[in-house]
């Protein structure tokens, strides 16, 4: 008896060391194709620079979807673009937006998404800021004041240098008194609208209403030459979006009565409705089939830029760590998904679509990483409120390079997000999902929504690390004996409310967008 004893400890070590030294091997394959044949800059360079952006509705998104099908069959994966709704069809065209007077100058801006069109010979008419009022019904009487005009609807910036500009070279003195300044700017203006008697959402359509010739704002993204481009809210007239510097020319000469003259040429094309989709691929599992690993981010983009950090590199770390799981581990356990969502920039409707017609495979998720804000390297995972996550988390990420997971901060058992990005819809339904969040690279300032998140904000350094690091934890996810617990931490008390949180509720994907 002892010696069977002895024979059967024997050879559980020896299984026990060649699964190790197996695991050691993939990992190390892993990281050599990443580091050696890495396929990154090409899958950039047709997304980001052949396709461009990739705002929900427009002929980009459905190409960008067709590419992603075709680049996964080069590497024998198998890929479905799956439709779930329907979204208002808008193409982007030239943009011209220039001073005629009094002197002529042509400007930096862009009309906004879904921006209806001016003629083609464009439209030329004065510029004059909203009109201020002490009460609604005073700027009621001003209304027709906007008649046949372009009306700006944004404050004018005391200061176009960002922050971390002012904190390097001013004095104390002088950018304290920049920040007063700048809150005072604010209050004055919020005050301004509140006068209109609506909302900021509200305003541009009466205005149209009322027969502006346009609508000219400036989003600044408080980084030097940024600005946050995002959907226009009329729907006759042109809304454009000017770079803080021109756009504060523009309003200290009307300000001072010198009556700047604006000609836009903004064409688009509203092309009705079309179909919205997620880009799903597969690799089939071999012993668990029913059971799943997904890889996930999302696919769309805004169209300021050409959605290169958003999320132009989530989808590329989670296509390069496919293609390298297809090389080298072709027959997972678990099935291995990626899923590239549609629609997230308006509310997580892809992933809340797939979660809500796919039941079968949100019941049996091993686990998800989402990848979404922005280029840096990862450096926080955090537990979403799943009880056990600590143990399996930590399993995973063991065999991952120090030099990749030695920067990495982990906190257990976390909170379940509500919303932010696509993990958010699987955790709301309970299953185990987490965020890869990356380091800053300035990312909120610079490149998030903005007309500066290009292809050379890309530290295609810090995308390949997150490769490795995904491709390894989606490996150790599939290989793991064990089935994940979703079990749920009892939730903390809100410190707002004083009550205890409650877990985010599911919810569906809005089916039909852009469309009221």
């Amino acid at each position: 008896m002892k010696k069977n004893l002895r024979t059967l400890l024997s050879l559980f070590l020896v299984v026990g060391a060649m699964h190790v030294q197996a695991q050691e091997q993939m990992v190390d394959k892993i990281v050599k194709e990443a580091n050696e044949n890495s396929k990154l800059e090409e899958i950039a360079h047709e997304l980001i620079d052949v396709v461009g952006a990739r705002l929900v509705g427009t002929p980009q998104m459905q190409q960008a979807h067709d590419w992603a099908v075709e680049k996964y069959a080069s590497w024998d994966i198998s890929a479905e673009n799956q439709e779930y709704g329907t979204w208002r069809a808008w193409e982007r065209g030239i943009t011209h937006i220039d001073m005629v007077e009094p002197r002529v100058s042509s400007l930096d801006g862009q009309q906004l998404a879904w921006s209806p069109s001016t003629r083609k010979r464009g439209e030329t008419a004065e510029v004059i800021i909203l009109p201020e009022a002490a009460s609604p019904e005073e700027f009621k009487s001003k209304l027709s004041d906007v008649k046949g005009k372009f009306v700006m609807l944004s404050k004018l910036q005391p200061t176009g240098r960002p922050a971390h500009n002012w904190e390097k070279w001013a004095t104390e003195e002088s950018w304290e008194s920049m920040q007063q300044e700048m809150k005072e700017t604010d209050a004055l203006w919020r005050e301004r609208v509140k006068n209109t008697g609506y909302s900021s959402r509200e305003l541009p359509k009466a205005l149209e209403e009322a027969g502006a010739a346009g609508i000219v704002t400036s989003y600044w993204s408080k980084g030097f030459g940024a600005n946050k481009i995002f959907g226009a809210k009329t729907d006759d007239i042109p809304s454009v979006d000017v770079s803080l510097e021109d756009y504060g020319m523009l309003y200290r000469l009307a300000e001072s009565g010198n009556t700047p003259k604006l000609k836009v040429v903004a064409q688009s094309k509203d092309l009705g409705e079309a179909p919205t989709f997620n880009t799903v691929a597969t690799i089939k599992g071999s012993e668990k089939p029913e059971e799943y690993v997904i890889l996930s981010a999302h696919f769309d983009s805004w169209d300021g830029g050409t959605g290169a950090t958003d999320n132009g590199t989530g989808t590329m770390v989670m296509m390069e760590a496919m293609r390298i799981l297809k090389k080298l581990y072709p027959n997972p356990k678990r099935t291995i998904i990626a899923g590239h969502w549609g629609s997230e920039e308006q509310g997580l409707n892809g992933s809340r679509a797939f979660v809500k017609d796919h039941p079968e495979i949100v019941a049996n998720i091993q686990a998800s990483f989402n990848q979404d804000n922005g280029t840096g390297r990862v450096k926080n995972i955090g537990g979403q409120g799943f009880l056990h996550a600590y143990d399996y988390i930590n399993r995973w990420l063991a065999p991952v390079p120090e030099e990749i997971k030695g920067e990495i901060e982990t906190t257990f058992p976390g909170s379940p997000a509500g919303g932010g990005s696509d993990y958010a819809s699987f955790v709301a339904a309970g299953a185990p999902a987490f965020s890869l969040s990356s380091l800053s690279w300035s990312y909120w300032n610079y490149t998030w929504h903005t007309n500066l998140d290009t292809y050379d904000k890309i530290v295609f350094d810090d995308v390949r690390n997150n490769v490795i690091l995904t491709a390894i934890m989606a490996y150790m996810a599939s290989e793991d004996p064990e089935k994940t617990s979703n079990e749920k931490a009892v939730l903390p008390m809100n410190p707002r409310t004083g009550k205890q949180m409650e877990w985010p509720e599911a919810k569906d994907a809005t089916r039909k967008g852009g469309l009221d």
